[in-house]
Parts: structure tokens; C-alpha cells; sequence
């Protein structure tokens, strides 16, 4: 029988699970972890020290919901770390991966987001950031995109656009005459029944 997942009893200060687990004979070490500044939840495996897929969720729409707590992100990331072992321990952990900078919502519902010009660094307004829209994979036409400055369930659009038939987006955002070298982007897609919502740090100059 497997073994069980280590979960610290401790206070919730450090937010990330490792645990190993052998199928055959390969032993695969899943690590979780949550990376608070953008809001994510990142989950890597490795064979012999080398990473062989990952997986990273985005936690933003509960993020941003009347009542979150620290305590809710910490549950998230604990159901993702188990369903990725499980994954692993079936064989079918390539079903879950994510590519090339794809990141779905924690509650996946198969729709994600890419940063295309993520390396950009602007310095003058607006920015332009460029983004792709998928579903399974594939290029999601029609999406509406949504840009907000505040990090509230009701913050009012900033601007919005809509993806085409390659899935690609871009949507302008206005620099604020502050000093500052990020500014915390809420961006979100949706389509049919599907959404995806991700922080973005936009570097200025």
C-alpha cells in the first residue's frame, strides 16, 4: 500500500509538500509549492533529480473572492499535490502536465492562459500584453479578456478584448504615473462555460 502523504501539523508558514513515490522501479518525487507573489500553485515532478513535467494552477478567482483566507490557498495546493501523486502512481501523469507556460485555474475546466510577451519590460503606457487562449491545448476563439487593476471579486474592467482563431489576445493596459518597477495585472478569459483568471506583474522600465 502507498504511503501516506506528510502533511506538517505546524502552523501554516511554509507553504509546499514533497513527497516520493515508486512505481515499478523508477521512484518519482513530487514537489508542490505555492508561489504567493503571482498567485499560483506549482507542482513538479522529477525522475533522478531531473524534472519531467509540472503542473501550475492558478488561484486568482478564489483569491480574490469575499472571505478567502490563507487557509484556503493552503487546501488547494494539498488537493493538487494529491492529484498529481495519484496521477503519478497511475501511470498517467503526462494527462495533467501543463506545456509551454500554460496555467488553468485550480478548478480546471480544461481552458488556460499563456503569457506570450511575459520577458516584456514597458516604458510607456499603454502596455500591450500579449496572451493566447486555449482549451485542451488548442487555440480558443472568441474569449472574452478582461483586464483589472484591483484585486476584488467586483474591481470594474480596466480594459477587455477578445481572443481569435489562434487563440491570440492582446490587451492594453494603462501605466499609472507611480514609481514602481511591476504593476499587478488580474487578467481573466472567458468562453461557453469556461474561465481562466491569472495575476500578471507587468515590468516597467
Amino acid at each position: 500500500m502507498p504511503a501516506e502523504i506528510a502533511f506538517p501539523k505546524a502552523p501554516l508558514t511554509i507553504f509546499g509538500f514533497n513527497t516520493d513515490a515508486k512505481v515499478g522501479d523508477t521512484v518519482y518525487h513530487v514537489q508542490s509549492e505555492a508561489r504567493e507573489n503571482d498567485l499560483l500553485l506549482q507542482t513538479q515532478v522529477f525522475v533522478k533529480g531531473h524534472c519531467i513535467g509540472k503542473r501550475a494552477s492558478s488561484y486568482a478567482e478564489t483569491f480574490v473572492q469575499p472571505g478567502y483566507t490563507v487557509e484556503n490557498m493552503h487546501e488547494l495546493l494539498k488537493q493538487q499535490h494529491r492529484m498529481m501523486l495519484e496521477a503519478v502512481r497511475e501511470s498517467r501523469a503526462n494527462d495533467v502536465f501543463c506545456t509551454d507556460g500554460e496555467v488553468q485555474d485550480v478548478n480546471a475546466g480544461g481552458m488556460s492562459l499563456r503569457w506570450k510577451n511575459a520577458d516584456a519590460v514597458f516604458n510607456a503606457s499603454p502596455a500591450v500584453v500579449k496572451l493566447q487562449v486555449l482549451v485542451h491545448h488548442q487555440p480558443y476563439d472568441g474569449a472574452l479578456v478582461t483586464a483589472r487593476l484591483d484585486f476584488t471579486h467586483d474591481a470594474p474592467i480596466h480594459s477587455q478584448s477578445m481572443s481569435e482563431a489562434d487563440g491570440m489576445a492582446e490587451i492594453e493596459v494603462e501605466l499609472p504615473p507611480v514609481a514602481g518597477t511591476e504593476l499587478p495585472v488580474l487578467i481573466r478569459a472567458k468562453g461557453d462555460d469556461k474561465s481562466v483568471t491569472r495575476k500578471f506583474r507587468l515590468k516597467r522600465a
